[in-house]
């Protein structure tokens, strides 16, 4: 399938993604998975906005990272920056600042491996890796050669490139 095919299709709030040309149909996450993404979109939401930085957004929303070789994922959460903001339109057509995934016991190895290659070779700024299980948040800086992580738990201050001045701890995050 192209992307232009995948992007076609009826709008829905089914999760799928189109992976070098295959379409993936996904189940929907738990609810334990979207407390935490709500939780932290908001957080993030509320820093943006009294920030003027630019807009976060939640999944379901298509972000295509290569046209040309059919590529659109569903991050759980995006942020992108106020002076990028002509990538959003329909969908969102290049690479966020930021990408979060908020892992389930089935998709860890999928975002600590193919999810965070795509995200760093399509550009992504920063990706997070938020685990509910193990309550920590992982930030990888994706601008480096070979992506770095570091992780935050409990009263650790989150901290990150694209957000340099957000005072959220790790804690924060898993508090419903």
């Amino acid at each position: 399938m192209t992307t232009w095919e995948y992007l076609a299709g009826e709008e829905t709030i089914e999760r799928r993604e189109l992976k070098w040309g295959t379409l993936v149909r996904e189940p929907a996450p738990t609810y334990g998975h979207q407390a935490v993404v709500t939780n932290l979109a908001a957080l993030l939401t509320n820093y943006v906005k009294a920030h003027d930085l630019g807009r976060v957004c939640v999944s379901p929303v298509d972000v295509v990272l290569d046209e040309s070789r059919n590529l659109v994922l569903q991050p759980d959460i995006i942020f992108v920056s106020r002076d990028r903001l002509s990538i959003l339109r329909d969908r969102v057509w290049g690479a966020p600042d930021l990408a979060v995934e908020v892992i389930s016991p089935g998709s860890a190895g999928y975002d600590r491996g193919d999810k965070l290659r795509w995200y760093a070779d399509g550009g992504v700024r920063e990706y997070w890796i938020v685990d509910p299980r193990a309550r920590r948040v992982e930030v990888f800086d994706t601008t480096a050669a070979a992506p770095t992580a570091t992780a935050f738990e409990g009263d650790a201050r989150v901290e990150s490139r694209v957000f340099s001045g957000l005072d959220l701890r790790a804690r924060d995050v898993f508090e419903l």
